[in-house]
Formats: structure tokens, C-alpha cells, sequence
């Protein structure tokens, strides 16, 4: 029984290492071309075909026309969570009695809204929040290390993605 198993496994891994293969960079490219943005398609992809493993480890069939349905879904979530984001943005600022103080706090917060969502998060936590690694760490279900690894990255995003060549205000 236990050949049998074995054997169904490897089945499994050659049927998704082919897929993978073959259609991961036109799910991709789909994915960039709908979001703007390198790497939010290369999360949404990473997403479409982690969901294509346990759809497969289930016993069901995965070919390229449902991993490129499953991308569009992702991509309209995607979409909602960024426009939620933004709406919350910019009540806050409202719920505050004033808009944003300057250019910097939008240049601040348009900056936030390019980052992919992991990126976002773990920074508000850290910023906005004001929690320690280990209760960020609670809240994304990881170690404190790897907050502080997830906080270094999601910083080098934001640099890389704010534009430092305004002038203070």
C-alpha cells in the first residue's frame, strides 16, 4: 500500500511540476499585466498555484483555464483590499479633522497603497500600531525573527517605491 501511495504522490508532483512548468509565466504575465506591478503578479501567481496544489492534493483536476480563473478572482480581490485600503486612508484623515497635512503625508500614503498586501501589513503593524515583533509576530502567525526579517524587506519595498527625491515640506 504504501508503494501505492508512494507512487500516487510522485504522480501528483510530476502532474503539478508540469503545470507549473508550462503555465506559470502566462498566469504571470496576466497577473502584471492586469495589476501594474511585478511583484504583486508574482504573489497572486505564487497564491494561484499554492490553491492549484491543494485543489490537487484533493484528488481534483487542475488545467491552465482554472488556474487563469482563480488568478482573475485573486486579482479582483486584490483590487477591493486596495480600494478598501485607500477609503480607510482617507476616512481616517477625515475622522481626524483634517485632510492630510501635506504632499509628504500623501506621497506617505499613495507609497503604502503600491506595496503588496504582506509588505502593507507588517508595517502598519509595526508603525501605525505600534506593536512589538513578538505581538506583530502573534498577529501574522510567524516567529519574532521572522517579523524582523519581514519588517526589513517591507522597508527596502517602501524606499524603493517612495520617492525620495521630494523636497521636505
Amino acid at each position: 500500500m504504501k508503494t501505492l501511495q508512494t507512487r500516487s504522490d510522485r504522480d501528483r508532483a510530476a502532474r503539478f511540476t508540469a503545470l507549473y512548468v508550462r503555465d506559470h509565466p502566462r498566469v504571470c504575465a496576466y497577473a502584471q499585466r492586469r495589476s501594474g506591478d511585478r511583484e504583486t503578479a508574482e504573489e497572486l501567481t505564487a497564491e494561484v498555484f499554492r490553491i492549484a496544489w491543494e485543489r490537487m492534493t484533493a484528488g481534483h483536476d487542475v488545467g491552465p483555464g482554472w488556474l487563469f480563473v482563480t488568478a482573475r478572482n485573486l486579482l479582483g480581490n486584490h483590487y477591493r483590499s486596495t480600494a478598501r485600503l485607500t477609503e480607510l486612508h482617507r476616512a481616517i484623515a477625515d475622522a481626524s479633522g483634517r485632510a492630510p497635512a501635506s504632499d509628504q503625508d500623501n506621497a506617505v500614503l499613495d507609497a503604502l497603497d503600491r506595496l503588496p498586501s504582506a509588505h502593507r501589513e507588517v508595517l502598519l503593524l509595526s508603525y501605525w500600531d505600534g506593536l512589538s515583533a513578538a505581538e506583530a509576530g502573534e498577529v501574522l502567525g510567524c516567529s519574532t525573527s521572522a517579523v524582523w526579517v519581514r519588517l526589513h524587506r517591507a522597508r527596502k519595498a517602501f524606499r524603493d517605491v517612495y520617492d525620495l527625491t521630494q523636497e521636505p515640506v
